[in-house]
Formats: structure tokens, sequence, C-alpha cells
């Protein structure tokens, strides 16, 4: 199985099929509406509006698994994307990326691309103090570690990169420019 045989649920319940997406570099985003990477969203946004005419999608997939940091429905939470970050590209259908109810979607992207560490800096050292009382050996497992985790995809549907949600939006933006 490979990344052109999954599908993703969207908001009004028709399959979105990455068959779709041959050809184009795919992004694809666990997001919340209420955690301190939210503001994220204006970053996508901007890299959206720039690559998306030279063949850049985002899958925006909100998630609830997080310290509840996405409650809303999926009208609310459109509502909430449109008024504070004017976002374009579509949403998904609210889903969970880990356990036994995560999406074949993000199995899949965790079998490619495990977990390699959150970089440095006060937000990796805050976000690694934080997730040792939830899990001591988060370092050594694939799942999905807090919202804003990033896959990027290639035109050939390779996962070619995990971006943890500490990494700076500008690295973000090199990695998609470097297959555009």
């Amino acid at each position: 199985m490979g990344f052109y045989d999954l599908s993703v649920e969207k908001t009004n319940g028709e399959q979105l099929s990455m068959a779709d997406l041959k050809g184009k570099v795919v992004l694809v985003v666990n997001t919340a509406t209420g955690c301190g990477f939210t503001p994220q969203y204006k970053d996508l946004e901007a890299i959206y509006e720039k690559y998306h005419n030279q063949g850049l999608e985002i899958i925006d997939v909100p998630c609830n698994q997080f310290a509840g940091q996405t409650p809303g429905d999926a009208e609310e939470i459109h509502e909430f994307c449109q008024l504070h970050y004017n976002t374009q590209f579509e949403q998904m259908k609210k889903s969970d990326v880990n356990g036994e109810n995560a999406i074949e979607l993000f199995k899949y992207l965790k079998s490619q691309k495990g977990f390699e560490g959150f970089g440095k800096g006060p937000a990796a050292l805050a976000m690694g103090v934080m997730l040792k009382k939830i899990d001591k050996d988060y370092k050594n497992n694939a799942e999905i570690k807090w919202n804003f985790t990033k896959f990027v995809v290639d035109r050939e549907g390779n996962v070619v990169a995990r971006i943890e949600p500490t990494t700076n939006m500008k690295e973000v933006e090199k990695c998609v420019a470097a297959l555009i």
C-alpha cells in the first residue's frame, strides 16, 4: 500500500482520494483551533497561497486528541479558521491520528517517517518536558506527539519529511519549495 492508495474523509462525508493528488506536492497536517501552535495556520495559508498554483495541496486534518484543543464541530472549526486566518485549503473531517481509531492516512505517514525529535530551542525543550510526563518512551515511537505535526509528500507519493510543530515554519516552506 502506498500514499496514492489512501483516502481521507472530507467534512461533507465524501472521500478525498490521494490518487487525485498525483503529481502534486502534498503537505498533511493535524491541526487544532485552541493550541499554542494554532497561529501556524497563518504560515500554512501563506505557503498555500504562494505555492498552490505550482502544485501544492494542503490536507488539514483537525484532531482533538491533544489536550482537547479542537473541541468544535466541522462548521465551528471552519468558521474559526476563516475568521482568524482566512484559510483557503480544505479541511477534512476531525479525526484521530493516534491509537486504534487513527485514520489510515496517519497510520501510513507514521510508518514512513517516525519521530526524529523536536530540535532545539525553548519550544522543543518545553514539548520534551511535557511529553515525558505523558509518555516516558515518547522518543522511541512513531506516534504523533502534538498538534501541527506535518508530513511532506513529493510529486511521486513519497513521504519525504516529518516536521514537528516546534520547527520554524520557514523550514516547512523551504522543504515545500525544494519539491515545487
